[in-house]
C-alpha cells in the first residue's frame, strides 16, 4: 500500500501564540490534512519575531482541534535531550493520539545558534540516530538502558496500571545532505526536506530516501517524503505571488547567512547561486524583509517553484510536486490575511485532490 497523498501547512514558531492557534484552526476548517509547527531560533529577533518553544505551541494545538494532523517539523536533539523529546511525545499522544507526527533534525542553524555540534567529532547522523533509538526505547515502554556515543538513558518499565499512552508515533528524519536523507529511509517512516525545496531536489531526496530503505530492507513505497515549500494565494496571480516572494527571500537570506554548506545542492537544484543571493541577504541585513522581497527578482521567484499566485497556478505547481515523488506537501503560507489565504485554498485548490 502507498502512501496517500497529503497537503498541509508548516509554520514557524515565531508568532503570537493565538495567532498560531487561529491560523490552525482555519488550516482545519479548510480541509488541510496536517498543520506543523517549525521550530524558529532567536536568529529571527532580527527581524521582529521571537522564538517560541514548538512542542507548548503545538500541544495548545492538538488540545483545540479535533482532526488535523499534527507535526513537530522539526524539534532538534541538540536542544532537547531525547528521552525530553519522548516525555513531550507524550504529551502530543495524550492531547492528540494517533494525529501526532513527530520530526527531528539536526537544525544546523540553530546549532550554529546555541554552539553546539561544531568541531565535535560525532556528527549530525550519529545524533539523530541515537535520538531516534532513545525516543523510540523510551515511548515503547519496556525497560530500557542504552549507552550511545551522544546520548545515555535509563528508564524503567511502564507499569501495567499506568495511565498513559503506549506506542510510538510516525517518526520522520529532517535531511538535506545524502546522509541524513539516507538514514531516514533506515531509521525513520520517512523524510523532510528543508524550504526551497524544489521539484529537483525532490527527485535528489527520494532517490537518497529509497536507497536507504531498500538498504535495510524496507520499502519506500510505505515511506513520507514530505517538503517545506514557500506559497501564497490569491484571485490575482501578481498578488497571489507577493507571499511567497516575502517568504521566499527570508529563507533565501537566511540560507547564504546561516547553513552555506549545507545548501548547495538545495540551491544547485533551484538553479540559484550563492551570487544571486547576495543582494537579497544584504536587503534583509539593511531594510528588513519588505526590503528582501524587493531583491527577489521573477526570475528568482520561478526558479525557487512556490506554490503561489492563482488557485489554478497552485493546482498546477502541486501536481508538479506530486509527480516528482511529494508525498506531504508543507506549505508555508506567507503574506496578507493568512487565514483569508487557507480558506482560499480550501475552497480553490484542496478539492481537486480530494477527488
Amino acid at each position: 500500500m502507498t502512501i496517500p497523498f497529503n497537503i498541509g501547512v508548516l509554520q514557524l514558531s515565531m508568532e503570537p501564540v493565538h495567532e498560531t492557534l487561529a491560523m490552525a484552526k482555519a488550516c482545519e476548517d479548510a480541509g488541510f490534512d496536517a498543520f506543523w509547527i517549525a521550530e524558529a531560533y532567536p536568529w529571527w529577533r532580527k527581524h521582529s519575531f521571537e522564538a517560541r518553544s514548538s512542542t507548548a505551541v503545538l500541544a495548545v494545538i492538538a488540545a483545540q482541534t479535533r482532526r488535523i494532523q499534527l507535526g513537530w517539523g522539526i524539534i532538534s536533539p541538540y536542544t532537547r535531550h531525547p528521552v525530553q523529546i519522548a516525555m513531550e511525545a507524550r504529551v502530543m499522544q495524550d492531547l492528540a493520539g494517533d494525529r501526532f507526527l513527530l520530526g527531528l533534525g539536526a537544525s544546523k542553524i540553530f546549532m550554529k545558534e546555541i554552539g553546539e555540534g561544531e568541531g565535535e567529532k560525532v556528527g549530525p547522523a550519529t545524533v539523530m540516530r541515537e535520538s531516534i533509538e532513545v525516543v523510540k526505547g523510551v515511548l515503547k515502554g519496556d525497560a530500557f538502558h542504552y549507552e550511545g556515543k551522544v546520548f545515555a538513558a535509563s528508564v524503567p518499565p511502564l507499569k501495567p496500571d499506568a495511565h498513559t499512552p503506549r506506542g510510538i508515533p510516525p517518526i520522520y528524519v529532517a535531511g538535506t545532505g545524502p546522509v541524513l536523507q539516507k538514514m531516514s529511509g533506515s531509521v525513520g517512516d520517512g523524510l523532510l526536506t528543508a524550504s526551497i525545496t524544489t521539484p529537483a531536489f525532490v527527485r535528489y531526496s527520494k532517490k537518497n530516501l529509497d536507497e536507504g530503505a531498500r538498504k535495510a530492507g524496507k520499502d519506500p513505497a510505505k515511506l513520507v517524503l514530505g517538503s517545506v515549500i514557500v506559497g501564497s494565494i490569491g484571485r490575482d496571480s501578481t498578488k497571489g505571488k507577493e507571499g511567497a516572494r516575502e517568504q521566499a527571500a527570508m529563507y533565501l537570506a537566511n540560507k547564504v547567512q546561516n547553513i552555506k554548506g549545507s545548501a548547495d545542492v538545495l540551491l544547485e537544484c533551484a538553479g540559484l547561486s550563492f551570487e544571486e543571493l547576495r543582494p537579497i541577504a544584504d536587503a534583509m541585513e539593511k531594510g528588513g524583509r519588505k526590503a528582501a522581497a524587493k531583491a527577489v527578482t521573477d526570475d528568482i521567484l520561478r526558479k525557487v517553484c512556490a506554490i503561489a499566485g492563482t488557485p489554478d497556478e497552485c493546482i498546477a505547481r502541486i501536481e508538479e510536486y506530486r509527480a516528482a515523488g511529494c508525498t506531504h506537501i508543507m506549505l508555508e503560507i506567507w503574506g496578507d490575511d493568512r487565514t483569508g489565504q487557507a480558506k482560499l485554498f480550501g475552497e480553490a485548490v484542496l478539492p481537486h485532490f480530494k477527488k
